[in-house]
């Protein structure tokens, strides 16, 4: 009997991932890819379309390779993508007509200040979940058309272009230009989707500027977006069966599927999500409101914070400051330091995301003393990972009125022991490490898996994990958190 294989995509921030899994859902082998990180002087953040839809080619190509696995036995592919990244092309020749906009960047905080100082913010949100904010596509695509000009506005008016996100190029990419799609998942991350009435959103769409004609067509997360070979790889077309953003495709290869269930990736950034069921709660609390997944013709909902420097306080470290060689080192680093040391690090280096959503705070070090050497300072920087996810996890909790006692977790930052114990401290929660980093590209792969009939939901059950328990006193617990808020409140700007 012919075997079945299924190839998941992760196109994340720093690169492009391919992962080969078999009929039991074993992740067979991995490749990746970088691409560059553009930042120009003006500290805007940009990624070259064209590299990522090569490399994605490419580690597919790899991946097949090295595998040994027969190509006409690939059954189908899933793809997870780096959400709010925002592209522009011409709809008719593919070509980019800009480098994307990364999720990071904040070149588009005059549109969305613009729009608030209009009174839509409220409007805005009871209709996406989402707070106003330039880190949301909206703003993003508003920028692309008017920095373009009258003659790509024009073009836009005459539904000459595409307006989307990572996932969206992939799709039309790889199907030859033959789809224009996205899934639930990325299209209500975008702040132009009405997540009640389950499409884009025209009056909204107007505020910005766009026109809902250069918007992709959205499908279930589990549809079929398309086919492929791979630039002639394969011997045969095969079906794109599970498109989902990257946060939600670990929600599901977490498989959190049952409502109050919670996970945190930690990755450049990280998203904090909970899976709500299948009424939405528009938060109080400084989270979001987005959909998880629209599968199986069931949509279910998340409440959601995203934060923009945790693993990337450890780049910070290594690349910038060069007070470590290896994000390895930070874990014994950390033990070594004082206890006694008061030291907090606020990574606001472009803004404050959830809970706070303050684009003009900066960075600080807050607590120095005497006694605050390197290790002191390592051990800042790892704390500052786990405050924050807490901070979401708090607001949560308290939007979905009920407390979190187990936060499932990804990403490589959870294989730092210090990180997740203090994870577990400070959260009060158990804390569950799977034996994958890979929670983006398996949850897309287990759809697509499911949707082909190559396995069944017994696949959730495949994950080994390991478990961490809070084992800090509670009067030192509230004493440190307690101090990370004061230091928080010293760099607000929007109090």
């Amino acid at each position: 009997m012919e075997k079945r294989y299924i190839i998941g995509i992760d196109q994340s921030t720093q690169g492009t991932k391919a992962l080969l899994f078999d009929e039991e859902g074993h992740l067979l082998r991995r490749t990746d890819l970088p691409h560059r990180q553009i930042v120009n002087e003006k500290g805007w953040v940009s990624h070259d379309l064209n590299e990522i839809y090569r490399n994605t080619v490419q580690t597919v190509k790899t991946l097949v390779a090295e595998s040994g696995v027969a190509p006409e036995e690939i059954a189908g592919i899933g793809i997870s993508n780096q959400r709010e990244t925002t592209a522009i092309w011409d709809k008719a020749t593919g070509e980019p007509l800009e480098e994307a906009i990364v999720w990071q960047c904040g070149r588009a905080s005059g549109i969305a200040q613009e729009i608030a100082e209009q009174g839509h913010a409220e409007e805005i949100r009871e209709a996406t979940g989402l707070q106003l904010s330039a880190y949301f596509p909206a703003a993003k695509m508003a920028w692309l058309l008017r920095n373009g000009g009258e003659e790509r506005q024009k073009r836009a008016a005459d539904g000459k272009l595409c307006l989307g996100t990572i996932d969206s190029w992939l799709v039309y990419k790889l199907t030859g230009g033959k789809e224009y799609r996205t899934d639930y998942s990325n299209a209500s991350r975008t702040q132009l989707f009405n997540i009640f009435d389950l499409k884009w959103d025209e009056e909204i769409c107007g505020l910005f500027g766009i026109d809902p004609a250069n918007m992709a067509e959205v499908k279930d997360s589990d549809a079929c977006f398309g086919e492929t070979d791979f630039e002639g790889l394969l011997p045969h077309k095969i079906q794109i069966h599970g498109v989902l953003g990257d946060s939600h495709g670990s929600l599901f290869g977490q498989g959190c599927l049952q409502p109050g269930m919670i996970k945190s990736t930690y990755g450049t950034g990280s998203s904090i999500m909970m899976n709500i069921g299948e009424k939405p709660i528009l938060s109080t609390h400084g989270v979001v409101t987005s959909l998880a997944w629209k599968i199986g013709g069931k949509v279910n909902y998340v409440l959601e914070g995203n934060l923009n420097y945790t693993g990337a306080v450890i780049t910070w470290l290594k690349d910038d400051l060069q007070i470590i060689s290896s994000p390895g080192e930070t874990g014994k680093l950390a033990k070594e330091a004082i206890q006694e040391d008061s030291l907090y690090l606020v990574p606001a280096f472009s803004g404050l995301g959830a809970p706070y959503w303050d684009s003009e705070a900066r960075a600080s070090v807050v607590g120095m003393s005497r006694i605050t050497r390197k290790a002191e300072f390592v051990r800042a920087a790892l704390e500052c990972i786990a405050y924050q996810i807490t901070d979401v996890v708090q607001a949560m909790s308290e939007d979905a009125g009920v407390p979190v006692k187990e936060l499932r977790v990804d990403g490589g930052p959870t294989r730092n022991d210090y990180l997740m114990q203090f994870q577990s401290n400070i959260a009060d929660a158990g804390v569950l490490v799977p034996d994958s980093e890979e929670l983006s590209a398996i949850g897309p792969a287990y759809a697509a898996g499911l949707q082909l009939g190559v396995w069944d939901e017994s696949i959730f059950g495949k994950l080994n994990r390991v478990s961490y328990k809070p084992d800090m006193e509670v009067e030192k617990r509230e004493q440190k958190y307690a101090g990370w808020k004061k230091a928080v409140a010293s760099v607000i700007t929007n109090k």
